[in-house]
C-alpha cells in the first residue's frame, strides 16, 4: 500500500475529477435504491387497491429516478475515465523519462522485458484499478449499506435472513480476494518472462534462423507460454468459482425469503410488495459485495504493479550531474589517471590502471584483440559508465564535475553497433543536432560517404527506415551512424569500429573528411584494422584491459610485438596496413 500512496501524487492534478466521479455515482446509487421501494408501493398501494392514478404517478416517479440515475452513471464514467487516463499518461511519461536516464547497470538490473511490462501492462493495470475504484468501489459499498438499512426499516420481518446471508457472502469474498491477489502476482512474474523471451527472440531472429534454431526457440517460448497459461487458468478459475458460489448463497436467501414471506402473507402480517422489494434489495446486497470484491481483486492485482513501478521510479542511477555547475567551454583535452572498471564488480576488471593524456585536436587510434577493452574505454568519455577507481578528466576537470547533458552535447559518438530509429534518414541525423539545416544534413552525409547510396533511394533523405533499419545494409547503417555523429560538429568525436562493414575506398573518403572537417576536434577511433588508425597522432595498443603499447604507427612497428603481429596477420590476409 505504501507504493500506492507514493503514486497518489499523480491523481492530485485531477482531484476535482476524482471527487466529481464518486459524487455522480452516489446519485446513481441513491436512485437505484429507491426503485424497489417505489415498486413495493406500486404493488401494495396501487395494484392491490386498484388505484390507477397512483400507479401512473409512481410510474412517473420511477421513470424520473431512472433518468437521474442514468445521468449520474454517465457522469461518473466520464470523470472517472478522465482521472484514470490522465493519471496513467502522466505516470507513463515520468516512468519513460526515468528509464531514459538509467545507466546500463540499472537497465540490466530490471531487464528490458520487465521495463516494457512496467510501461504497458503494469500501468494499464493501475489505470483499470483507479477507474474501478472511482466507479464501482463507491457503488458497491453504498448499495450494500443502503440496501441493508432500507430492509431494516421497511422489511424488518425478513431482516434475519440478511444476518445469515451477508456474513457468509463476506467470508467467501474475503477469502477468494486474498487468494486471487497472490495468484495474479505469480501471473505477472510469468508475463515478465514472456515479454523478455519475445523481445530476445525478435531481436535475435536472424541469428536464430542462421543457426537453424527456430524450433528450439519455439519450444522455449512454448514452455514459458504454458507456464503463463497454467497460472492464468488457475487464477481465473478461482475467480470463476466466486460468482456461482455467491449466487447459490443468494438463491438460498431468496428461497428463505419466499418461504417466510408466504407464511407471513398468509397470516396477513406482510404484504407481497415487501417480499418483492426484499428480494431486490437482497440482489443489491449481493451485487454490492460482488462489485466490491471485484475492485479488491483488481487492487490486489494492481498493488504488485504499483510496487514494481515505484522501484523503477526510485532507482538511483550512479550517473548524476552536479547542481549549479558552471558550463565551461569544452576544448577536448582528455586525461585518464589510473582508471579501473568492471561491468560486474565481483569479476575481473575490464579496464586496468589506464593512464594517458591526449591534447585537444589530436587523433587517437585504439586497437587490440577482441575483448581487450577498446570499446569500454571510449564509453567512459560520454559517461555511459563511471569508473570504479581512478579519474577521467576533460580539459583538466573531473568528468563528473560537468553537467551530464552539457558534456554529452560536446560528444559525437558512433557506437560499434549502429542503432537507427524507425524514422526518416533526415530525422535520424537530427538526433545528432535538432536544429541542423538541410545543408548540414547534406554535408554530414557527404563526410560519411553516405550521400551516394542515399541519392539512389526513392525519397532520398526522407526515406523511412524500418525498425532496426533492416532495409539497409550493415555498411549503410554504419555510415548513417557516422553522419549522425558528424552533424554535431563535436569537440570530442568517438568512432567505435564503425568502418568494419565499409569498403576501403569509402573508408579512405571518410578518413579524409575527418582530417579536413574535424581538425579541431579530439578524435578517438577504435578499429580492428590498422589501416583505419595508422595516421593517428597516438595509437594505443590494448590487451587484457591494459594499454600495453603507445606511439605512432611507425614507432609501434618497431617497438610493439603485439602491434607487429597484428600488422603481419592483416598483411597476410591482404589487408593494407601502410600506404
Amino acid at each position: 500500500m505504501q507504493a500506492v500512496r507514493k503514486l497518489s501524487k499523480y491523481v492530485k492534478p485531477y482531484i476535482l475529477f476524482a471527487i466529481i466521479a464518486p459524487v455522480m455515482m452516489l446519485i446513481e446509487v441513491g436512485m437505484d435504491l429507491l426503485q424497489p421501494t417505489i415498486l413495493k408501493h406500486i404493488i401494495d398501494d396501487g395494484i392491490a387497491k386498484g388505484d390507477t392514478s397512483y400507479i401512473v404517478k409512481m410510474f412517473g416517479l420511477m421513470l424520473a429516478t431512472s433518468l437521474i440515475g442514468l445521468i449520474g452513471g454517465v457522469g461518473c464514467s466520464i470523470y472517472a475515465s478522465r482521472t484514470a487516463v490522465n493519471f496513467s499518461t502522466d505516470l507513463r511519461h515520468d516512468l519513460y523519462e526515468t528509464i531514459t536516464y538509467f545507466s546500463n547497470k540499472s537497465k540490466d538490473k530490471f531487464t528490458l522485458g520487465k521495463l516494457v511490462t512496467n510501461l504497458t501492462s503494469d500501468i494499464e493495470m493501475l489505470q483499470r484499478a483507479l477507474t474501478m475504484l472511482l466507479k464501482i468501489f463507491v457503488r458497491g459499498p453504498m448499495m450494500f449499506i443502503g440496501a441493508i438499512v432500507i430492509v431494516f426499516i421497511t422489511a424488518r420481518e425478513l431482516f434475519p435472513i440478511l444476518l445469515v446471508v451477508v456474513p457468509i457472502l463476506a467470508f467467501f469474498m474475503y477469502y477468494f480476494t486474498a487468494l486471487s491477489g497472490k495468484l495474479f502476482y505469480k501471473v505477472q512474474k510469468v508475463v515478465d518472462l514472456v515479454n523478455t523471451k519475445v523481445q530476445e527472440n525478435l531481436a535475435g531472429i536472424r541469428v536464430i534462423k542462421a543457426y537453424n534454431r527456430k524450433d528450439h526457440q519455439i519450444e522455449q517460448f512454448a514452455n514459458v507460454n504454458t507456464q503463463l497459461m497454467k497460472r492464468s487458468m488457475m487464477a481465473d478459475q478461482i475467480i470463476g468459482v466466486l460468482g456461482p458460489l455467491t449466487m447459490f448463497i443468494v438463491n438460498l436467501g431468496i428461497v428463505a425469503a419466499l418461504w417466510m414471506g408466504a407464511i407471513k402473507v398468509d397470516n396477513n402480517t406482510l404484504q407481497v410488495g415487501v417480499i418483492l422489494a426484499f428480494i431486490n434489495y437482497l440482489m443489491m446486497v449481493m451485487h454490492g459485495l460482488t462489485s466490491s470484491s471485484n475492485v479488491l481483486i483488481q487492487l490486489a492485482r494492481a498493488i504488485p504493479s504499483a510496487e514494481r513501478i515505484v522501484k523503477v521510479l526510485e532507482e538511483q542511477t550512479e550517473l548524476t550531474s552536479p547542481k549549479n555547475v558552471d558550463k565551461h567551454l569544452i576544448n577536448g583535452s582528455v586525461t585518464f589517471e589510473n582508471v579501473h572498471f568492471s561491468y560486474v564488480k565481483e569479476t575481473e576488471a575490464v579496464l586496468k590502471n589506464i593512464s594517458f593524456h591526449v591534447n585537444a585536436g589530436e587523433t587517437v587510434g585504439i586497437i587490440g584483440m577482441t575483448g581487450s577493452g577498446k570499446s569500454t574505454l571510449v564509453k567512459m568519455l560520454p559517461r555511459l559508465f563511471d569508473v570504479d577507481r581512478g579519474v577521467v578528466k576533460i580539459d583538466g576537470r573531473n568528468i563528473k564535475d560537468y553537467d551530464l547533458q552539457y558534456l554529452r552535447a560536446a560528444v559525437g559518438y558512433a557506437p560499434q553497433k549502429a542503432t537507427l530509429f524507425s524514422k526518416t534518414i533526415a530525422e535520424n541525423l537530427l538526433y545528432g543536432k535538432a536544429e541542423a539545416t538541410e545543408q548540414d544534413i547534406l554535408e554530414a552525409l557527404a563526410a560519411a560517404n553516405a550521400q551516394e547510396f542515399v541519392d539512389t533511394l526513392p525519397a532520398r533523405n526522407e526515406h523511412v527506415l524500418t525498425q532496426g533499419a533492416t532495409n539497409l545494409s550493415g555498411g549503410q547503417k554504419q555510415r548513417l551512424a557516422m553522419a549522425r555523429a558528424f552533424i554535431r560538429q563535436p569537440q570530442l568525436l568517438i568512432l567505435d569500429d564503425v568502418t568494419s562493414a565499409v569498403d576501403s575506398i569509402s573508408e579512405k573518403t571518410i578518413q579524409n573528411a575527418i582530417t579536413s572537417k574535424f581538425a579541431a576536434a579530439t578524435k578517438f577511433i577504435v578499429s580492428s584494422k590498422i589501416s583505419s588508425i595508422r595516421h593517428a597522432d597516438q595509437i594505443f595498443v590494448m590487451d587484457d584491459g591494459q594499454i600495453v603499447a603507445q606511439g605512432t604507427h611507425e614507432e609501434l612497428l618497431k617497438t610493439s610485438p603485439l602491434y607487429q603481429e597484428m600488422a603481419r596477420t592483416q598483411a597476410e590476409k591482404g589487408v593494407t596496413v601502410g600506404e
